[in-house]
């Protein structure tokens, strides 16, 4: 296995830790929606979406030192939109092929969507 750059080897921490607070912004924007009374279905939605606001503005600005464009954005999403199906798709595989703990299957699923979202968007996204 290749060894990334230490260019790489930045961004992809970078982009870690980006993701790690979209998650965050994820997670706490589900549990006070619902507590606004919003359905578990809408208030999912919405804090997906606010997450992937979130991702894109810290991603293009820290990660990949970027100006934000809407080009952008919509190419981001897309690839959020592909990491979302590659995060239940290998969490349903796991799980219902494989024999695999619910928690483990969700945990291979978020690593995997992890490096297709990063690689999408150094590959094209944010390419120069």
């Amino acid at each position: 296995m290749k060894t990334p750059s230490p260019r790489v080897a930045r961004q992809l921490a970078g982009y870690f830790c980006t993701a790690g607070t979209a998650a965050l912004v994820d997670v706490a924007g589900f549990v006070l929606l619902l507590s606004q009374g919003m359905t578990v279905l809408a208030a999912a939605t919405c804090s997906f979406a606010i997450a992937v606001i979130v991702n894109y503005l810290l991603s293009s600005r820290f990660v990949f030192k970027s100006e934000a464009s809407g080009r952008q954005f919509l190419l981001f999403a897309a690839a959020a939109m592909l990491g979302l199906a590659v995060n239940v798709g290998i969490t349903y595989l796991k799980i219902t092929h494989f024999d695999l703990a619910p928690a483990l299957a969700k945990m291979a699923g978020i690593g995997t969507a992890f490096f297709v979202n990063f690689t999408v968007n150094k590959a094209l996204v944010f390419r120069r």
